[in-house]
């Protein structure tokens, strides 16, 4: 492998960076936007409960706000379950859009990098095209200087390619998980209002 850094030349560098950074954002979103972990299952449920018994308390919404990002949307409508219906569908919405933020975290990092690793590798592929070409002078050619400046134009091509192809389908794939959680969340937000306004539970 280090031979192969060592062929393709400095340019290789900045797609070595880009790729750890990838690897990176990957498996942070990977843990972080686990259902469990955003939408725990069961807690539109215990949060109905909790208002049917009667065991809304300014600390069990402080808690519940800490709990998970549902937890902050549902702790947003609990706090202005004494207002009218739109006052707490603005509060819930309000609460959606910054935990949507949090969910989005990184991704347009991740994009970036898929849509700048190829032109990294055509910056590579360029610079090694320089390198072949000077390799001719009057006098004949530089052998090693050409065969140095194929090897720097095609790692990086490749290493350009390796890089954005999984990082472009971790952005599309993570994107369109963010917007599966973030319908399913609102659902149980309009349940949670039909409850505190007693059209359910």
């Amino acid at each position: 492998m280090w031979q192969i850094i060592l062929a393709a030349g400095w340019p290789i560098w900045p797609l070595i960076f880009a790729s750890v950074v990838a690897l990176a954002i990957i498996f942070e979103r990977a843990l972080a936007l686990r259902e469990a972990t955003v939408a725990p299952q069961g807690l539109l449920t215990e949060v109905q409960g909790w208002l049917s018994s009667g065991g809304v308390t300014k600390d069990t919404i402080a808690k519940l706000e800490q709990h998970s990002p549902l937890g902050q949307v549902f702790a947003s409508a609990l706090a202005n379950s004494n207002n009218s219906r739109e006052v707490t569908k603005e509060a819930i919405e309000e609460s959606g859009r910054a935990v949507a933020h949090k969910l989005e975290k990184y991704l347009s990092t991740l994009g970036t990098i898929a849509t700048v690793a190829p032109l990294l590798g055509l910056l590579g592929t360029v610079i090694g095209m320089v390198e072949l070409f000077g390799s001719f002078t009057n006098s004949g050619h530089d052998v090693a200087q050409f065969a140095r400046g194929i090897s720097v134009a095609l790692y990086n091509t490749a290493a350009g390619i390796v890089v954005a192809v999984p990082a472009m389908i971790a952005y599309r794939y993570f994107r369109s998980k963010v917007d599966d959680l973030l319908v399913g969340m609102e659902q149980q937000a309009i349940k949670l209002v039909e409850t505190i306004h007693g059209e359910r539970g």
